[in-house]
């Protein structure tokens, strides 16, 4: 299946300089994508235009005059800049031309865009960012991760269906494992909207597992992990400074005199391997559920090699219907829910 990614080519901090040639290396790898690179005119100039020249109808440029800024308030990027390479991508999915898009760009003005746009499924409430975690035994999704700082118990189900749909779709995995996080393994323990959360997911033929604590994101004890978004992005901010101070850390032992350089350089193969196990460029491209259309926010500060991947996610979700599914989920769900209430 031939699928066409709508890339905002001037979002992030480093804009055309890393989106370009990633989008270019994505073709490269794929050659059933096509893509739509969306930016200001002077990006596509240049010594740029003979390489873009060279993948012929694999490429379309889209000119738009605007950018979005990474500090810019959402609401003020959504009315103010309707020609923005933001919202152009997002305006292509809508209109059919392609079948995800790609920004990282603000997160706010993403979000806010692609709902306006593109308005929610049947049944979702609310958008959800879902993003992938390391874990001991490979990787797993979680979400929310900021999108919606306040939930109900309808909205963590929602959560729920839509990460094991995600999970299906790019992961080809059937019926994967959803767990609840909690501060607790046992059913009385949490919050009144946490334990309500609990019946549900229980109740909606989903694979559910029960509570999980922080601890358990790591072990890789679910395939996703379902959270309101203040509680997700506090753990993915955490988890980013551990990360960090571990590398930190290492770097310090490693160089305090002659004898830890020595062992520094013995032990270089493993710490490689260790590097690129933890390496946060293999984990990026959070995708925006809940929409009716594929929108993945690729981490502002993303190299090219970062953002391939986020490209690679994107067409992954595309290629294998990750809307049509959580769609079709969501319309047994809401089926169910209907049949109970009429025999109440």
């Amino acid at each position: 299946m031939n699928i066409t990614l709508a890339i905002d080519c001037m979002g992030g901090d480093h804009g055309p300089s890393v989106t370009i040639p990633a989008a270019l290396r994505f073709l490269d790898e794929d050659a059933s994508v096509h893509a739509i690179l969306v930016g200001k005119p002077e990006s596509f100039a240049g010594d740029i235009a003979p390489r873009l020249a060279a993948y012929g109808d694999r490429v379309t440029i889209r000119h738009a005059s605007e950018v979005v800024e990474m500090d810019e308030p959402p609401a003020s990027a959504l009315r103010g800049k309707k020609d923005s390479s933001m919202r152009v991508a997002i305006d292509l999915v809508k209109a059919g031309e392609a079948h995800a898009a790609l920004s990282a760009g603000n997160t706010g003005a993403l979000m806010a865009i692609s709902r306006f746009v593109l308005k929610t499924l049947p049944g979702i409430d609310r958008p959800a960012i879902a993003t992938i975690m390391p874990t001991m035994h490979g990787q797993t999704y979680m979400l929310d991760l900021g999108a919606n700082v306040d939930c109900s118990a309808e909205h963590l189900l929602q959560f729920g269906i839509m990460g094991a749909m995600l999970v299906e779709a790019v992961e080809h995995r059937e019926r994967p494992t959803v767990g609840l996080l909690n501060i607790g393994e046992e059913d009385i323990k949490g919050n009144e909207v946490v334990k309500q959360a609990a019946e549900l997911l229980r109740d909606s033929g989903l694979n559910f597992y029960g509570n999980v604590e922080g601890n358990d994101i790591y072990k890789g004890t679910t395939d996703v992990v379902v959270c309101d978004g203040f509680v997700g992005n506090v753990a993915l901010k955490a988890s980013e400074g551990i990360a960090q101070m571990m590398a930190t850390f290492l770097r310090q032992e490693f160089t305090r005199n002659w004898l830890a350089k020595v062992a520094a350089f013995v032990a270089l193969p493993a710490l490689k391997r260790f590097k690129r196990r933890v390496d946060h460029r293999r984990y990026n491209g959070a995708c925006l559920l809940g929409l009716r259309g594929v929108v993945v926010k690729s981490h502002g500060s993303a190299d090219a090699m970062a953002f391939t991947m986020a490209l690679r996610r994107a067409a992954e979700a595309a290629r294998n219907q990750l809307i049509a599914r959580i769609e079709h989920r969501m319309n047994d769900y809401m089926a169910q829910h209907r049949a109970v209430a009429e025999t109440a």
